[in-house]
């Protein structure tokens, strides 16, 4: 990891990324759970959040530790007082600081003045703990990762972007449909290519839909307008409004297809009403496992040696 913190995918191995995703699984079962007795999480939040928010908590409290949430209205990074001081003053205090921020250069600056661990949250740029975590989803639906392929249909937004450099990292073949003008980004996709050269998975860009769901393991979807830019909701809305996911699509990829999105989800627009309760969905197993991700990423970056967990 880049220092001790976890800014971007980028900053993982593939079998840090691996190790991660296996001792996910071993917490999940009831595995011997590590502590983090006396070590405390910052939740340094610009943003709202339902599942980040309360499944870091919950993992904190469940390895023994404890999380204090930092509201903007408390703190104000940027505002009140400069993120580089917020930073210096909280890692005096805590073990680690998970921040959920506007803007990636917040996090860059907060790892570069914290003595203690830095977690993206999300990001305008990335989302890694959800992607993790949707690794773990797949994994445990599948049995593998190398060598499927994974659809995602819209917006190259931070959890586009996350997934992109976790599926080539692993060996998963990523295919992405979006409008004109809302592609990936040429950093994120050259390095998504160096991890793709590395694993042998292959990156598909495409304007059609049905040509990227075709024959696909995983069909992913995500909001076509993110916090932030409710400017562009109807200019967003215009040209989004032929990447819908709906039944119909899910019956063009492989049979056992998996449906996945992370919500929250905009019922008839990114998806058809009803799509998260269809029997390809894995939606909801997909928010649970935030929190075992979670527990195995925390117990990483929080424990100064931590040992492999046994079975």
């Amino acid at each position: 990891m880049r220092k001790s913190d976890l800014l971007s995918v980028s900053d993982l191995s593939r079998e840090q990324t691996e190790q991660l995703i296996e001792q996910a699984l071993i917490l999940k079962r009831g595995g011997v759970q590590p502590s983090l007795s006396g070590r405390t999480l910052a939740l340094l939040f610009e943003k709202p959040s339902l599942r980040t928010r309360v499944s870091f908590e919950i993992a904190m409290h469940q390895l023994g530790g404890h999380s204090i949430y930092l509201s903007p209205e408390e703190v104000g990074p940027g505002k009140r007082e400069p993120v580089a001081d917020v930073a210096r003053v909280l890692s005096r205090y805590v073990s680690g600081i998970a921040a959920r921020t506007f803007s990636h250069e917040t996090l860059r600056i907060l790892a570069d003045h914290s003595s203690a661990p830095v977690i993206n949250a999300l990001s305008d740029q990335e989302h890694p703990c959800q992607a993790l975590a949707d690794l773990l989803t797949v994994y445990e639906k599948k049995g593998r990762l190398t060598g499927l392929t994974l659809a995602f249909i819209g917006d190259s937004n931070n959890v586009a972007n996350s997934l992109l450099l976790c599926a080539c990292l692993v060996g998963v073949n990523f295919r992405l449909a979006s409008p004109p003008g809302y592609d990936v980004g040429e950093e994120v996709l050259n390095q998504a290519k160096e991890f793709a050269a590395a694993s042998g998975s292959e990156i598909q860009l495409a304007n059609d839909i049905c040509d990227a769901v075709r024959d696909a393991d995983v069909v992913y979807t995500d909001v076509w307008i993110s916090m932030g830019q409710e400017a562009e909701a109807e200019k967003r809305h215009l040209a989004f409004s032929g990447f819908q996911v709906d039944e119909r699509l899910l019956d063009s990829a492989k049979q056992d297809v998996l449906f996945m999105h992370p919500l929250p989800a905009h019922h008839g627009e990114e998806i058809s009403p009803g799509l998260l309760d269809d029997r390809r969905s894995v939606v909801f197993d997909q928010a649970e496992n935030r929190l075992h991700l979670q527990k195995a990423l925390l117990t990483r970056m929080l424990l100064p040696n931590p040992s492999r967990t046994e079975r």
